[in-house]
This record gives C-alpha cells, sequence and structure tokens, in this order.
C-alpha cells in the first residue's frame, strides 16, 4: 500500500517536490519514515543486529566499521550528506554486516523495509537517487582496490581527504570537513600513525590543507587534486620522481621519504 497522505492534493504537492529534489522528499515524516538525530559517537546500529531499515544522510558524517571474526577492526566507509547506507535489507540481508557510527553530529532520514520499497516504488526520482548512490559506491570500491594495489600511502591519504571534501565532485577550491584522528585515517589509508602525521604535516606546508584553531574541522584546498591526479613523473611534489611499469601503474621514488 502507497504511503497515505491526507488527500489527492497533497499527493501531487509531495512528488512535484520530490522530482525537484529527492531529498526534499525523503525528508518528508510519513508512514515508516522518520527524521533522527544522532550524537556524536553514538551508534546508529551494530554488527549483527537485525537489518529492517534504510538510512539517508541529510546532515553530518557517518563511519562504518567491520569486525572479524577473530577481532580485527578495518573501517569500509565513512559516508557524508546525500549518502544511503543499511540498503542491504531491500536484498534480503536479514543481519547487518557492520556497525554504524556517528562521527558527527547528524540528521538521518530512517526508512523502514517496506516503507522504503513503497518509495522506491512510487517516487522514480527516489529510485533514481538510490541507484546513483549505489552505482557511484561501487565505483569508488574498484577504484580504492585499484588505489590500494599501486598508489603509495600519501596519494591514498590525499585522495581520502578530497572525497571527504567531495571537492573533485562539486568542483569547489575548499571544502571544511570534520577533523579526523590520525588513528582512523592510519586504518583507512592502510599505513602508520606516523605515516600520516608525517603527510598531514606536509600537506600543510604546502599549503594544501589547513587545521582551524580551536574548531574540530579541517580545510581542503582543491590544490590537492594535484596529489590524485596528476601523474608525478611530470608534475610530482618536491623530492619525488616517477616512471610507469608496462602494466601501466606509476611507481615512485622519494630519496627515502615516502614507502608504499
Amino acid at each position: 500500500m502507497p504511503i497515505q497522505l491526507p488527500s489527492s492534493q497533497s499527493s501531487v504537492k509531495l512528488r512535484n517536490i520530490s522530482q525537484s529534489d529527492p531529498p526534499v522528499c525523503l525528508a518528508q515524516t510519513g508512514v515508516g519514515r522518520r527524521i533522527a538525530k544522532y550524537a556524536k559517537s553514538e551508534i546508529i546500529f551494530s554488527q549483527a543486529a537485525v537489518a529492517d531499515s534504510v538510512f539517508y544522510v541529510l546532515e553530518g558524517t557517518v563511519i562504518l566499521r567491520v569486525v572479524s571474526s577473530w577481532g580485527k577492526e578495518a573501517i569500509v566507509a565513512i559516508l557524508g550528506a546525500g549518502d544511503f547506507f543499511g540498503e542491504g535489507c531491500l536484498s534480503g540481508q536479514p543481519l547487518r554486516t557492520s556497525t554504524a557510527e556517528a562521527m558527527t553530529e547528524c540528521s538521518l532520514v530512517r526508512l523502514e523495509k517496506l516503507s522504503a520499497i513503497r518509495l522506491i516504488r512510487d517516487e522514480p526520482t527516489v529510485s533514481e537517487l538510490l541507484l546513483h548512490n549505489l552505482l557511484s559506491r561501487k565505483m569508488k570500491m574498484e577504484e580504492d582496490l585499484v588505489d590500494q594495489l599501486f598508489n603509495t600511502s600519501e596519494r591514498r591519504l590525499a585522495r581520502l581527504l578530497i572525497q571527504l571534501g567531495k571537492i573533485d565532485e562539486q568542483n569547489k577550491p575548499e571544502a571544511v570537513i570534520p577533523k579526523i584522528n590520525q588513528e582512523t585515517l592510519a586504518e583507512i589509508v592502510g599505513t602508520t600513525r606516523s605515516r600520516v602525521s608525517f603527510f598531514m604535516n606536509k600537506f600543510r606546508r604546502l599549503g594544501l590543507i589547513d587545521y582551524l584553531d580551536h574548531t574540530d574541522v579541517l580545510t581542503v584546498r582543491r590544490t590537492l587534486l594535484n596529489v590524485v591526479l596528476h601523474d608525478q613523473a611530470t608534475s610530482p611534489l618536491p623530492g619525488f620522481v616517477g616512471t610507469r611499469t608496462a602494466a601501466g601503474a606509476t611507481v615512485r621514488s622519494s630519496a627515502g621519504q615516502l614507502s608504499m
């Protein structure tokens, strides 16, 4: 049964809103959906809990963690405004495969499974938004794999900061993102905290990032894209050289400054 609205006029109004701005439609309260607020570090759902709802991020940042059966923990995603998560329940997933935690104060839309299915069926723009989100995440996962296999930890860190600020997507000169502790960055990048500290200090000296004094935020500038997008054989950072292998990957050395 479709989500019940007071009148047919309300239904038309909601549909017109959703066609122009899917997040507005998602933010409407109704049967099986509500706005949920979470404080920083609050658990949204836990791994192995019943998968019965889908979430859409209106504001804030959410981190997804996975713990193996032998206790090893890994961060699998950091999500921001405009992202869905928990959508595995739509494909019949009975239990959560990760733990979702509010990295900052968050405002989320929580859609119960049946409500989400109805909304996807009845609102084509919401269906398109979810499809775009899933395809984008799939592409990012493939890029992350290539990144992990072929790039240095410095470039992986630079790419992560660019992604968190969504600078490449929104074509803006700089972005302000929540400050992330270096242990978390090291875990995502796959290196040590000391290496992350070294690279972050280097980015700051080069004017690529900046910490806002007495705040919990970090400014990331678009010039950091040079580290990610430009082949370092032709546009290296100070002290770097690059060569291209037959497989097409760029291998770099730096007089002892960098390691994979």
